[in-house]
């Protein structure tokens, strides 16, 4: 259950950033339908791109991490964005992203609207 969850929230962290920003933009199909969709399948891909690509680029990159006491990590993020938005746009559905400034803003959107909402909604932060 936690996984599903997770996945709604990334996908409504990711459609507030999306509509938030104009550089951010997912291409969906006619109808409300399609866009919960396609915004699901953005965040599973999301999610892998975190889970898998992440923590390689955490490692390698951990100098700049201690360099910039943290601060690299926006950098990270917004990479890993990007990467999902690459990714998606293989497809002719899928996330869109502009610009890299974009995907830093939009990484910082998506990143706080999700641990908020991990926060607020039960049993979304516990993990087996």
């Amino acid at each position: 259950m936690s996984f599903w969850l997770r996945l709604v929230i990334n996908a409504a962290a990711i459609w507030l950033a999306t509509a938030l920003l104009t550089g951010l933009t997912v291409v969906a199909g006619e109808g409300t339908g399609s866009t919960v969709i396609v915004l699901l399948v953005v965040a599973l891909v999301f999610g892998l791109v975190n889970a898998i690509v992440k923590p390689v680029v955490k490692l390698i990159a951990f100098p700049l991490y201690v360099l910039t006491l943290g601060l690299f990590t926006l950098v990270v993020n917004a990479l890993m964005l990007m990467l999902t938005g690459w990714i998606s746009e293989l497809t002719s559905y899928g996330l869109r992203v502009e610009s890299f400034g974009t995907a830093v803003v939009g990484a910082l959107i998506i990143s706080v609207v999700s641990f908020l909402l991990s926060v607020v909604i039960p049993g979304a932060r516990k993990r087996k």
